[in-house]
C-alpha cells in the first residue's frame, strides 16, 4: 500500500465515520441528507487546505501579521505607531520576549508595569529592597524599582531599561520618557507617532 492509497483510506474512514453515526439515530432522510451534505462540504475544504497548505500559509501569515499589528509598523529603523480610538498610542511591545500592549506616554517619566507584566517577564521586583513613592494623575502610589533585560518595540531595542512596578498600575503598561529619551527622535505627524532610534539595537 502506498502512501497515497492510505491518505484516502484514512479520509474515507473520517467521511464514513459521521455518516454512519447518522444513520444510526435513525434521523429522517431529508434531514440526513443536509446532514450529510454539510459534513462533505466541511471534509472537502479541509481536504483543499491541507493539500494546499504550502501555498496558503504566506497569505495567512501576511493576514495575520496585518490583523495583530495593524496599528503598528516598522519601517527600517523607524516604528510607525497610528492614533487608537481612545486618542492614545499603544504599542506591542516585547519585554523580555513577552508581548504586551503598552501605552506610550511621555508625561510618564518611567516605564511602568503592571504586577503581572513584570512577573511574566521574569523581572525580579525584589532587587530594590525599599519601595519608591511616585506621583501619577490619579494620586501617590508606592512602587517597587527593577530593571527590563530588554524591551523592544518594532526593530527598536532598549536593553536595562529601568521599571517600576505596582500593583496600583492595574493592567495598564506603560512606556515612559527613559525609554523615548534613548530615541534619536520622536514626534507626532496627524495621528502617526514617530519612533526613530539612533541605531538598529540601541
Amino acid at each position: 500500500m502506498n502512501d497515497q492509497t492510505g491518505q484516502a483510506m484514512i479520509y474515507a474512514l473520517m467521511l464514513i465515520l459521521p455518516l454512519s453515526a447518522l444513520l444510526a439515530r435513525r434521523v429522517p432522510i431529508g434531514a440526513t441528507v443536509k446532514m450529510a451534505l454539510a459534513w462533505l462540504a466541511i471534509f472537502v475544504v479541509g481536504l483543499l487546505l491541507v493539500a494546499q497548505q504550502d501555498r496558503i500559509k504566506p497569505y495567512w501569515q501576511r493576514a495575520s501579521t496585518a490583523l495583530l499589528d495593524s496599528d503598528q509598523r516598522v519601517s527600517g529603523e523607524t516604528v510607525r505607531i497610528a492614533m487608537a480610538a481612545d486618542g492614545h498610542f499603544w504599542a506591542q511591545a516585547d519585554i523580555n520576549g513577552v508581548r504586551r500592549r503598552m501605552l506610550i506616554d511621555s508625561g510618564a517619566t518611567t516605564t511602568a508595569l503592571s504586577v503581572d507584566a513584570a512577573r511574566a517577564a521574569g523581572i525580579d521586583v525584589d532587587e530594590s529592597p525599599l519601595p519608591v513613592m511616585i506621583e501619577t494623575a490619579n494620586g501617590t502610589i508606592t512602587a517597587r524599582t527593577a530593571t527590563a533585560k530588554r524591551l523592544q518595540v518594532g526593530g527598536i531595542v532598549a536593553r536595562d531599561l529601568p521599571v517600576v512596578v505596582s500593583d496600583a498600575f492595574d493592567e495598564t503598561d506603560v512606556i515612559g520618557m527613559n525609554f523615548l529619551s534613548r530615541l534619536e527622535g520622536w514626534r507626532v505627524e496627524g495621528t502617526t507617532l514617530i519612533l526613530q532610534p539612533k541605531h538598529a539595537d540601541n
